[in-house]
This record gives structure tokens, C-alpha cells and sequence, in this order.
């Protein structure tokens, strides 16, 4: 796996605008003294809470380069670590993504790490105690991180239940900052900040995810999370009716039944 070939790969480096991003509870101030004291930290909490963002927020706020590997069953040490290539006839070494944010003093963000494979946390362990260290076995390299390295990891403990879950050995090794939807009031604000629409349109997006929610006899895989709420206001604000709109951003990635689809395209056509 390569950085410039691979899409689960993800390097946010320089200027950027500052993110948005909402606090919370004190979140921004444990991980920016979980930084100064060169701790790693784990974020968890559903699909679509905000996870990314506000790793992308810190990372704009201490002015550190973001690489983000969006991990998966076939993601492996190697692909973290990096491989050798042929290129004109020469084998060169290319670093992987982990790497690069040891050698760059980078902040490294390994979402849904949980589903990777086990030997990704074999080569982390290092990195998470007093040694701050990166092991390369193919060539023999031992790589000390510095004081602006950060690594960052995040799963969905509900979903990971039902297929993984980090051991305690290694979830010990984190701060861990606790993610969820917002309170009403605050999933508002974020879905008008983000979208664009008015604080009253956002207040019927946001009763629209308390009431489906509150349905577990719909059986959802996952609930409908804050992005998507976010995605039908943005939907709406270019024009769409809420109706419409509420179907392509959170009837349709929720679900395959129609009966359950049907419900959901019921309550929006209540609240709007």
C-alpha cells in the first residue's frame, strides 16, 4: 500500500481552513495535554459522531500534519509499515503511512483501527509507552518518535462487539475520550453550522434522529448519526425538498427494507 495509490489514505499537511468543530465536554483540553505529555488517545463512539473531525479540528489547532488510515479486515503491518517497490529496474523502499508520521513528527489517525488485522497492534505497542518507538524489520530500522509525534485511534464500540474489540492490554495503553450524538439543542447548532440551514430547519433534522433513535423495533444495523442529518440539510439548503432530501440522505443509507424505509419516510413527511 502506497500513500499516492491508496484512497484509505488520507495526508492533510499546511495551511488549511480551520475545521469546524463543536466541543463538547473539556474533549479539545484532554487531547491537547494528552499531546504535551506525549500520550496516544483513543476515541470512541458511534458512526458519524464526529470522531474525524475533531481529529482533523486538533490537528489544524496545534498546526501538525494529519495522515488518516481508514483501516479495514486487510489492513496489515506491512501496509502501515511500508514495502519495497521496483521502480526502473531498482528495489526501493517506500514508507507506509505510519511510518511517515514518525519520520514527519505527523499526527497519525487510524480510524475503525479495531478492524485491521492483529499484528497492526503488535507494531503500535511500541509506540504507545515510554519507548515512542517504530520497529521496521524489513530494514532493520529501530525509529524513535519525537515530542510532536501523536498516534490516535479510533472504533465503534457498538459495532465492534458484534465483530472485534481491542484487548484490554491495549486499550490500557490510551487516554480514551468517550464520543456519542449530541444533546438536541447542540446537534442543532452543528447541523445549521454545517449545512447552512436555518436553526429551525435543523431543530426538525435533529427531532427527525431523536425519534429514529428511540426505534429500536426497526432494527437498523446503525442509527442514523449526526453526518447524515448533516447531509440532508445540506441537500435541502441547495433546494431539495425535505421530503426528498430526507430520503436520499437517511432513508437510503440506512436501509435495504422497504417497510422500514416506508416508516422513515413517514416520520420526515410528519416533521416537515
Amino acid at each position: 500500500m502506497c500513500m499516492e495509490q491508496i484512497s484509505s489514505v488520507r495526508k492533510e499537511v499546511g495551511a488549511h481552513p480551520m475545521p469546524y468543530y463543536r466541543e463538547i465536554r473539556n474533549e479539545c483540553a484532554i487531547f491537547r495535554e494528552a499531546y504535551r505529555a506525549g500520550l496516544s488517545v483513543m476515541l470512541k463512539g458511534p458512526t458519524g459522531c464526529g470522531k474525524t473531525r475533531f481529529v482533523q479540528y486538533m490537528a489544524a489547532q496545534l498546526n501538525r500534519p494529519l495522515i488518516t488510515v481508514s483501516c479495514h479486515d486487510d489492513t496489515s503491518a506491512t501496509d502501515l509499515l511500508g514495502r519495497f517497490v521496483v521502480s526502473g529496474g531498482d528495489t526501493l523502499w517506500q514508507d507506509g503511512p505510519l511510518t511517515s508520521a514518525v519520520r514527519e513528527s505527523a499526527i497519525i489517525y487510524l480510524d475503525e483501527v479495531a478492524e485491521a488485522r492483529e499484528d497492526v497492534v503488535v507494531v503500535i505497542h511500541p509506540l504507545t509507552d515510554h519507548r515512542r518507538a517504530l520497529y521496521i524489520d524489513k530494514t532493520g530500522e529501530h525509529l524513535v518518535a519525537d515530542e510532536q509525534f501523536m498516534l490516535v485511534v479510533s472504533f465503534n464500540p457498538g459495532y465492534q462487539r458484534r465483530v472485534k474489540e481491542l484487548k484490554p492490554s491495549t486499550r490500557q495503553r490510551f487516554v480514551g475520550l468517550g464520543f456519542n450524538y449530541p444533546s438536541p439543542e447542540v446537534e442543532a447548532e452543528i447541523i445549521s453550522a454545517e449545512s447552512g440551514v436555518s436553526l429551525k430547519v435543523a431543530e426538525r433534522l435533529t427531532d427527525i434522529g431523536a425519534r429514529l433513535r428511540q426505534l429500536e423495533e426497526l432494527g437498523l444495523a446503525e442509527t442514523v448519526s449526526t453526518r447524515l442529518l448533516i447531509h440532508a440539510g445540506v441537500l435541502m439548503k441547495a433546494g431539495l425538498d425535505p421530503r426528498y432530501a430526507c430520503q436520499a440522505a437517511i432513508a437510503q443509507p440506512l436501509t435495504d427494507d422497504l417497510d422500514v424505509e416506508r416508516s422513515i419516510n413517514d416520520l420526515v413527511a410528519l416533521i416537515f
